[in-house]
């Protein structure tokens, strides 16, 4: 007999088959996070499906630029492997809802997030954002009962936000910052605003008191600077210095009135990150005999791309890979 699962929001059912044994194609991790602790990854949209291209991205080119809210994947399929690992009472910080895509374009996140509150209420929920869909006010709805949401905002200006983001056409970004706006008035739990830093673009000081600004219309609970780990999607896209990031947290802590963090790395740190030590064993035995692009890596050891991603990012830092730009994408290759 299948499990029937009541959802709250809008008072629907979905019929759910138990499995034993299960090969997960939605959830990824648990993961280890500087921000979110030990954390169930649920990836909800396609592969690269997003309504930015933004130039920083480490999963490449977004290959789909779409503003189109659709229930991509069955939602009977998601759910039955959320119950699935969930009934196994796991430790868990944090279930985020993230991956190489835009989350909130999944038009029935609301019922996932509603399953479970009502089904697992002993686990907190996260949601990663890029704030495009937040002018929606079915959408904030939706979102309200996380626990956590961490949407980004990377420029105020339109010439910055199209250089950085690149945007379907017709996006502005002041219709961005008013759904941050709304959100905010409406969410009353935890909202950590990410700022990525591109040299070149929104470093210099007119761009950074737009987006203090912003940030005072916001009023999120804390806002974390961050910028590149390893290579985005235009080579030309270069880390932000120790001096450019302090500056910018500078900034921002004398003109607004939000705690400020550099969540960027400033330096290698094995500790900051605690890694699966299979995994990275199982990475080092490929990459030694042949470089790889991180899709390849996923696609070889079957594991999420945002894992994968991570790990590298951390062994990156740690000066354990080389990386070279090549017409297929960017390739990594342990260093004997």
């Amino acid at each position: 007999m299948p499990l029937t699962w009541k959802i709250i929001s809008g008072n629907r059912i979905y019929n759910l088959v138990p499995h034993s044994k299960m090969n997960y194609k939605h959830l990824f991790g648990p993961v280890n996070s500087r921000r979110l602790g030990t954390s169930l990854g649920v990836d909800l949209i396609p592969f690269k499906y997003c309504p930015l291209n933004c130039v920083y991205c480490e999963v490449q080119s977004t290959t789909h630029l779409t503003l189109e809210r659709s229930e991509y994947f069955p939602i009977t399929e998601i759910l039955t492997e959320l119950d699935a690992f969930l009934s196994t009472n796991p430790h868990l910080d944090y279930i985020t809802f993230s991956g190489a895509g835009e989350p909130t374009l999944y038009s029935k996140i609301g019922d996932i997030i509603a399953f479970i509150k009502t089904n697992y209420p002993q686990y907190k929920v996260a949601l990663l954002t890029n704030s495009i869909l937040l002018h929606d006010e079915e959408l904030r709805r939706e979102i309200l009962v996380c626990d956590l949401i961490l949407p980004s905002l990377d420029a105020v200006s339109q010439e910055a936000f199209e250089k950085i983001n690149r945007p379907v056409p017709g996006v502005l970004s002041t219709d961005i910052i008013a759904g941050l706006i709304a959100l905010r008035q409406e969410y009353h739990g935890k909202m950590l605003l990410e700022v990525f830093i591109v040299p070149g673009i929104n470093a210099h000081d007119a761009e950074l008191i737009l987006l203090a600004e912003a940030i005072n219309a916001i009023k999120p609970d804390e806002v974390q600077i961050n910028s590149l780990d390893r290579p985005g999607t235009e080579d030309w896209v270069t880390a932000a210095d120790p001096d450019t990031l302090k500056h910018v947290k500078k900034v921002f802590e004398k003109l607004t009135n939000s705690k400020i963090e550099i969540i960027a790395k400033l330096k290698a740190d094995p500790k900051i990150e605690v890694l699966d030590k299979d995994i990275v064993n199982n990475i080092k035995s490929i990459l030694i005999r042949r470089p790889l692009t991180a899709e390849d890596l996923a696609s070889t050891l079957n594991l999420h791309i945002n894992e994968v991603s991570k790990i590298l990012r951390q062994l990156s830092s740690e000066a354990k890979l080389s990386i070279s730009r090549e017409n297929r994408g960017v390739f990594y290759q342990w260093i004997q």
